[in-house]
C-alpha cells in the first residue's frame, strides 16, 4: 500500500488574501501540484475566510472535474453555519461541491489552527446526523482524532470511513528531539492498530514535513493518506511546487 499525498493549499490563499489581488492562485497551485504527482487536494474553508474562501472551493471543484483521479478533500467544522461575511456554512459548501472526502475537524472560529481531535463519545449524538448526511451525498467521511485508541470503535459505529490522526504532538517531539519521541510514536501505533481493528482506514495530518514523515510512516502501518500544507507550501516558496511535491513523494517512498 502506497500512502497518498494530499496537498493542503490554504496557505496559498492566505498569501493572496494579504493583498486585494488574485495571485497567487489556489487553482494554479493545485494544477502544478497535480502535475508533479500528488494524489489529492485539500482545503479548509473557515468562517472568517482568512484562508480558502467559498469562491475558491467552487473554483477548485470545477477545476478538478477535469482531474477525476484526484481526490478533493474538504476539511472543517461541520457545525460552522452561515456568516454575515458571505460564508454559506461548511455543510452547505460540501453539499454544493460533493467532494470525494469530508474531514470533520472540531476547530472553533478563534483557533489559529487545528490543535486537537474530537471527543468522540461526547460529540457522537451531534455527529451522527452529520455523518449520515455526508454518506447520503456519497462523500467519504474522515474524523479528525487524537492519537488514542479511545472512541475509535464508536467512530466506526457512527459510520465514519476513516480517522485522521492529529500529528501535531509527534511533529513537536520530532522537532525538539524529545526523549519522549518513541513513547509518543507508540501512541500513534496503538491508535492505528485500534482503527484498523474497528474497520477504519487511517489518514494523518498536521505539521508533517519531509523530515518527520518517513519515521511516522515506517512505524504506523497502513496510513492511506497524509494531508500536508504548511511545510510543503513553505518549501515551495524556496524550490517551487513541483520540486516540493516530488520531495514529499520521495519521503513517502523512503518509508
Amino acid at each position: 500500500m502506497t500512502t497518498a499525498l494530499s496537498v493542503n493549499i490554504n496557505k496559498v490563499s492566505l498569501l493572496r488574501n494579504s493583498r486585494q489581488t488574485t495571485i497567487p492562485s489556489p487553482v494554479r497551485a493545485a494544477s502544478l501540484c497535480i502535475q508533479a504527482g500528488c494524489q489529492g487536494i485539500t482545503v479548509h474553508p473557515r468562517p472568517d475566510q482568512r484562508h480558502v474562501r467559498p469562491d475558491d472551493v467552487f473554483a477548485l471543484c470545477d477545476f478538478l472535474k477535469d482531474h477525476p483521479h484526484i481526490e478533493y478533500n474538504i476539511e472543517g467544522n461541520p457545525f460552522a453555519g452561515p456568516h454575515s461575511n458571505g460564508y454559506p456554512g461548511w455543510m452547505q459548501l460540501v453539499d454544493q461541491t460533493r467532494p470525494h472526502q469530508a474531514t470533520l475537524v472540531p476547530d472553533s472560529p478563534d483557533q489559529l489552527t487545528s490543535d486537537h481531535g474530537w471527543d468522540i463519545k461526547k460529540s457522537a449524538a451531534r455527529l451522527r446526523p452529520i455523518i449520515d448526511q455526508l454518506r447520503d451525498w456519497g462523500t467519504r467521511v474522515s474524523l479528525f482524532a487524537d492519537p488514542s485508541p479511545q472512541g475509535l470503535e464508536l467512530a466506526a459505529e457512527l459510520g465514519v470511513h476513516r480517522v485522521e490522526l492529529y500529528t501535531g504532538p509527534y511533529a513537536d517531539a520530532f522537532a525538539q528531539r524529545s526523549p519522549a519521541l518513541d513513547a509518543i510514536l507508540e501512541e500513534y501505533v496503538q491508535a492505528g492498530e485500534a482503527a484498523r481493528a474497528a474497520g477504519l482506514e487511517l489518514n494523518a495530518g498536521h505539521d508533517l514535513s519531509c523530515e518527520n514523515l518517513p519515521l511516522l510512516l515506517s512505524r504506523v502501518e497502513a496510513i492511506a493518506e497524509v494531508s500536508i500544507g504548511h511545510a510543503l507550501i513553505t518549501d515551495a516558496l524556496e524550490i517551487g511546487y513541483a520540486a516540493a511535491v516530488k520531495n514529499y513523494l520521495a519521503a513517502i517512498q523512503r518509508a
